[in-house]
């Protein structure tokens, strides 16, 4: 049975397509556009027993930058001013 689940919800696309992830496996996925792009990574940490995100800014198609936008304990309220 799959431990995470992924989904786009909106898109070009008349059908909505979507992506499983085991415990062991996790779970990453992007969205882009000519400006850079934007990856969302979900894993299971064995040590804590508890699911973890991180949501990062990625160089796309060469341009952009590399930063860590947040991370945490997924179901937490680790809420983050983007502008800080």
């Amino acid at each position: 049975m799959s431990h995470f689940y992924a989904s786009i919800t909106e898109s070009a696309r008349k059908t909505q397509p979507t992506a499983r992830g085991h415990k062991s496996t996790g779970i990453k996925t992007f969205a882009a556009s000519w400006a850079g792009r934007i990856e969302v990574t979900l894993w299971h940490d064995d040590k804590t027993g508890l699911d973890k995100y991180r949501v990062t800014q990625a160089p796309h198609h060469g341009a952009g930058c590399s930063r860590i936008i947040a991370e945490g304990q997924v179901g937490v309220d680790n809420s983050i001013n983007a502008e800080g």
